[in-house]
């Protein structure tokens, strides 16, 4: 009778506030775990005083039998509850040994919980650490939003347990990681083929693009056949494209790429589309006092001489005409292998009259 008396008044024991008791779960939810330690009211571990990652699995973490250290935050959640937590018993021996592994220099692993100003919240165990955006990569990184969920490797560049303060560094990785992409991107190069990238960033003289870990640049005499125009014309930061590799210098870690030689050459296949006497509309795109200048094509370009703008007489071509103008031309002759085409814009209703006038 004595020894009854004796455990009900042992399960009768408030335990005290601050302490750490061991418990055995009794059940597990999504938010919340419910422990036995041993009183007459059970113990509950809400999201928050379980793990100060928002991101914890609870269920894939715990089972129901599984005996843990929990700490005594109050006698009543105000369900009738005491209320328990587990971060607080964990986080001391964690800040314990990452004081410990900044000393060794030492490389740990951290999970990225957000995105925030600046950075990224990176939690170690129950720590919760900041990466900034500067200690991400040896290169400006701007959406820092993709790094959400995954694990990265740092060391531990600033440390303050009675702050809570942790700042961690993962450019060391990074840079290392570049280093290996590039070893096996020169491997694997091929000149002529022709592969995705990503447009980084634009010049005037062109834009880098991102071809597997490497930046390769498509000068803007590259960008397409016809005349040269601002790069944004053609492409954007952010842009996904395709590009043809034309030449590369290791030493120089330097990569030359191609977006005009996707196509063929236009004057390659000239014979084949036009032909004198023909007529084909085009755009003027140059005017010059003694002609206007006249695409059919981009990279197909043909002078019509001022006398051959209209049959009345024309002064200047710009008194007439206006650049990106649309208009029809005849062709009078061409020199494929020399890239020039002569044009009529007044032979193209009247071509036997044309013939006449210039003999």
């Amino acid at each position: 009778m004595a020894e009854m008396m004796e455990q009900i008044e042992e399960s009768l024991r408030i335990p005290r506030r601050g302490s750490v008791v061991k418990g055995s779960i009794i059940q597990v939810n999504t938010d919340v775990v419910i422990v036995n330690i041993g009183y007459k009211s059970d113990g509950v571990i809400p999201r928050n005083e379980v793990s100060a990652d928002p991101n914890f699995d609870i269920e894939n973490n715990f089972k129901v039998g599984q005996e843990l250290d929990v700490f005594i935050i109050n006698h009543d959640n105000g369900e009738g509850n005491i209320l328990l937590s587990l971060r607080k018993v964990n986080v001391d021996k964690d800040w314990g040994e990452l004081e410990a592994l900044h000393e060794k220099d030492a490389e740990i692993t951290v999970k990225i919980a957000d995105a925030v100003n600046g950075g990224l919240i990176a939690f170690f165990k129950e720590i919760r650490g900041f990466v900034p955006a500067s200690q991400l990569s040896d290169r400006f990184v701007k959406n820092l939003r993709p790094y959400i969920g995954q694990e990265l490797k740092v060391k531990v560049i600033e440390i303050n347990k009675q702050k809570r303060r942790a700042v961690f560094s993962h450019k060391e990785f990074a840079v290392l990681e570049k280093q290996a992409s590039r070893e096996q991107f020169w491997k694997t190069i091929e000149i002529g083929s022709i592969v995705k990238g990503e447009v980084k960033r634009i010049t005037n003289f062109g834009a880098f693009v991102d071809i597997g870990g490497m930046d390769g640049l498509v000068h803007v005499t590259e960008m397409s056949w016809g005349r040269i125009k601002p790069v944004n014309d053609f492409v954007n930061v952010g842009d996904t494209i395709e590009v043809k590799i034309i030449d590369a210098n290791k030493d120089e870690n330097k990569i030359s790429l191609s977006i005009k030689q996707l196509s063929q050459e236009p004057w390659a296949t000239f014979a084949d589309k036009y032909e004198v006497d023909g007529i084909y509309e085009g755009k003027v795109v140059n005017l010059t006092d003694f002609g206007a200048f006249v695409e059919l094509e981009p990279g197909i370009e043909g002078l019509v001489h001022v006398s051959h703008i209209a049959k009345e007489h024309v002064e200047k071509p710009s008194d007439v005409l206006k650049i990106n103008q649309t208009v029809e031309v005849r062709i009078l002759e061409y020199i494929a292998d020399e890239k020039k085409v002569k044009l009529s814009m007044k032979a193209v209703n009247d071509p036997i009259q044309e013939e006449t006038e210039q003999e």
